[in-house]
């Protein structure tokens, strides 16, 4: 099944409106297209997008109700990202892989982590014990795996729960992270008080990870 692509829409500041019309060139307008086609090229590249490039004057109540009003105005999916200035990448990168995940499931076996997480460290070892491999994804060195995390993540354990590392699926069904990797395989978890919290702890002195 091909999955939908994610609706992107720019006004940018140009075109006419009665006697009204745009004779000078927005600079920042020319520059958020730039961000956006190598955005789509990189970071969001295999991420289908349905990008529309619209004349602002031309159709300026369109945005005005979702609280657009200055050019260059970019939506994801009827919902403004950035206006008033040159978009930053990064805002466009959520945003577009926010929508993403919303209608598209997890495939696969992965482990979201950083380098500097020992419980990280850990559940690979699980892994390299159980003979199971998997994905890895760099959270600090990779801006897409972190936003494809928190919005895959997020739903399951709420909004305003703090999302730590790592977190782990196992053909495309989500575990947590170390400790419940651990138990999942059956091995010996041992009890550290000092360890971090884990997302998901109901009781964080009986989830830690």
């Amino acid at each position: 099944m091909t999955t939908a692509a994610v609706n992107l829409t720019l006004y940018r500041w140009a075109g006419a409106w009665g006697p009204f019309k745009v004779n000078i060139p927005c600079g920042e307008c020319a520059l958020t297209v730039d961000v956006i086609t190598d955005t789509l090229e990189t970071e969001l590249a295999g991420i289908p997008v349905n990008l529309e490039v619209r004349d602002w004057l031309n159709e300026w109540w369109k945005p005005l109700p979702k609280g657009g009003w200055h050019a260059p105005i970019v939506m994801v999916e009827g919902k403004l990202v950035s206006q008033g200035h040159a978009l930053n990448r990064g805002v466009l990168t959520e945003a577009v892989i926010a929508a993403h995940v919303e209608r598209t499931g997890v495939k696969g076996t992965h482990l979201y982590g950083k380098a500097t997480c020992p419980h990280c460290v850990r559940a690979k070892g699980y892994f390299e014990k159980a003979g199971v491999e998997y994905t890895y994804h760099d959270v600090v060195k990779d801006p897409r795996a972190l936003y494809e995390m928190i919005g895959r993540v997020k739903p399951i354990v709420g909004p305003k729960t703090p999302i730590t590392v790592p977190q782990i699926w196992i053909d495309g069904d989500y575990v947590g992270g170390a400790d419940q990797l651990g138990e999942r395989f059956g091995m010996t978890v041992e009890a550290n008080p000092e360890r971090g919290q884990n997302s998901l702890a109901a009781n964080p002195s009986l989830a830690a990870t």
